[in-house]
């Protein structure tokens, strides 16, 4: 069955006047002006100060290293204030955002860099030697330099000519001409790399319309009185290097005028606890695998969630069991949500308008039309499962400098194919049922196997491999990597060790099992399915 759509968030864009998302400042400004717009550790700033920083830093990069609208900027940084500035600035200069996780191994980075053509980048002072290392199979000629304690101990001078750190980046844009941002809603604001549906890391192509359009879903989830524009407190563990954390705790937050606290490192859970008894918090917005470590912290009970009128989970399913126990002890509900990077990516919410539904995610957000499908392309009947089809002015324009795989994403009337199987009730509700494609979400991160698969090949003595998901409490999904060996001196150890020197630790396998052979179709295809399945009824067993 589909969902029709609404002719509200172009409407509601119109008014706003908006055509970029450094608009989204402009305005927070004019509202909010000397209220606190982000936190990170003992530093805070404002929403005036955060546009007067982001201006400086957009003068920089277009007269200071003469980059030019449209320019590609990758930011390889945790959450740390100078994050917020680099992507305001960016979106001031008319550039187009890259946003690389930065527990990227070199491999990783090269490949994102490389393939979106990025020319500078805003990059933590410790993975300049993995940069250095890549950058000659790159277009980056501009290193932007920061550290975690840039703001208490901040340095200006730099070593290297093609160096310049953060600090002395904005010192030297304050004395440089303003610039015009010469960009509009349908331009690119950001290359954001996913798997996609199949295969190797594909930069999703995403507009200041796509991101604008979808703030104003996120936040029309909103009912009148459950929240005060301009007085919330938010804690943002998420990266925003994530779409999700990019769009909901950075962009819409500055829309709406929250305080968001940034955690920049997340598993130091001890810390983030500290920052959240430190300031009165209202909104949280989390992951599965982070509910999960809260709860089981010996001081979790300690905290003080009397004021918290709201939490979020994006990015993974949430585990129903885990959200039971939440609200047992904070007495506070979790709101889930469903979406993409290819659709920036809010596409369904579990909001205060609608009933809670055990097992199902919520229904589509305003102007968002959802649809399922069987093998045929026939639309499924309410209850009756599908492969999920969305359609919405948050979807992506298609795959960076890939017209073929943008093609078979899409179906010829436009609708987006997700990978996911799902079903859709009488009343719109949706749940998902299982995925099509081969990816693996871990903590809200997508895997797709061939990627680790390749990696693995990389070793001499592995003749075959294959990687599957398996249900994981915590994670949602963790790894397991199926081989056969050309020599027998090789251990699953060995095996992990020579992932960890290639995958950030969020992809290497969580259990390796070493067989004589691997199971094949008579054409002698591997048969991931097949393994899967195995591993996923010796997970439940």
């Amino acid at each position: 069955m589909s969902i029709s759509a609404h002719s509200v968030v172009g409407t509601q864009l119109a008014q706003l006047g908006h055509a970029t998302i450094f608009d989204v400042l402009e305005k927070a400004c004019q509202d909010y002006g000397n209220k606190p717009a982000f936190s990170c550790g003992a530093d805070t700033e404002t929403f005036l100060e955060l546009r007067a920083s982001a201006d400086f830093f957009a003068r920089y990069l277009r007269h200071g290293l003469g980059l030019e609208p449209g320019d590609r900027i990758a930011i390889q940084l945790p959450n740390l204030l100078q994050y917020t500035v680099a992507i305001f600035g960016a979106m001031k200069a008319g550039l187009v955002i890259v946003n690389t996780n930065p527990q990227y191994t070199p491999h990783e980075s090269r490949h994102q860099f490389a393939d979106s053509g990025a020319k500078a980048i805003v990059v933590l002072d410790k993975l300049v030697p993995m940069l250095r290392s890549i950058q000659g199979n790159t277009e980056i000629q501009h290193l932007i330099v920061t550290s975690v304690d840039d703001l208490q101990n901040p340095v200006h001078e730099a070593d290297e000519p093609d160096v310049t750190r953060f600090q002395q980046a904005l010192r030297l844009g304050q004395g440089l001409p303003e610039v015009q941002t010469a960009r509009g809603l349908d331009d690119l604001a950001l290359l954001q790399y996913t798997g996609g549906t199949t295969g190797v890391s594909k930069g999703a192509m995403l507009t200041h319309r796509n991101i604008l359009s979808n703030v104003i879903q996120a936040t029309s989830i909103i009912r009148e009185g459950d929240v005060e524009y301009g007085n919330e407190v938010r804690v943002s563990p998420l990266p925003l290097y994530h779409i999700f954390a990019f769009t909901a705790n950075c962009i819409a937050s500055v829309a709406t005028g929250f305080h968001s606290v940034l955690i920049t490192n997340p598993r130091d859970l001890d810390s983030m606890i500290a920052d959240i008894k430190r300031r009165p918090v209202t909104l949280l917005t989390g992951i599965n695998s982070l509910f999960v470590s809260l709860l089981a912290h010996p001081e979790f009970d300690s905290i003080d969630f009397s004021r918290l009128k709201w939490v979020n989970s994006g990015g993974a399913p949430l585990n129903t069991e885990v959200a039971r126990r939440w609200f047992q002890r904070t007495g506070s509900v979790v709101r889930e949500g469903y979406g993409l990077t290819e659709t920036s990516p809010v596409v369904i919410a579990s909001t205060a308008f609608t009933p809670y539904k055990e097992g199902f995610i919520g229904r589509a957000v305003i102007d968002t039309e959802l649809k399922t499908v069987d093998e045929d392309g026939q639309e499924t009947a309410p209850g009756e499962p599908g492969e999920v089809l969305i359609r919405g002015p948050q979807v992506m324009q298609g795959y960076w400098q890939r017209p073929e795989e943008t093609t078979e994403t899409f179906t010829a009337d436009g609708w987006l194919r997700t990978g996911d199987v799902g079903l859709i009730d009488e009343e719109g509700f949706l749940k998902l049922v299982d995925r099509k494609k081969d990816m693996i979400l871990v903590s809200g991160f997508n895997v797709y196997p061939n990627e680790i698969e390749e990696v693995v090949m990389l070793h001499p003595a592995i003749r075959e491999c294959v990687a599957v998901g398996v249900p994981d409490e915590k994670k949602g999904e963790a790894i397991k990597l199926y081989v056969s060996l050309s020599e027998a001196n090789l251990d699953e150890a060995a095996i992990i060790a020579h992932c960890r020197e290639h995958l950030t630790s969020y992809k290497v396998p969580s259990t390796v099992e070493i067989r004589d052979d691997l199971p094949k179709s008579t054409v002698g295809k591997l048969l991931r399915r097949v393994l899967r399945d195995e591993a996923r009824a010796g997970s439940a067993s």
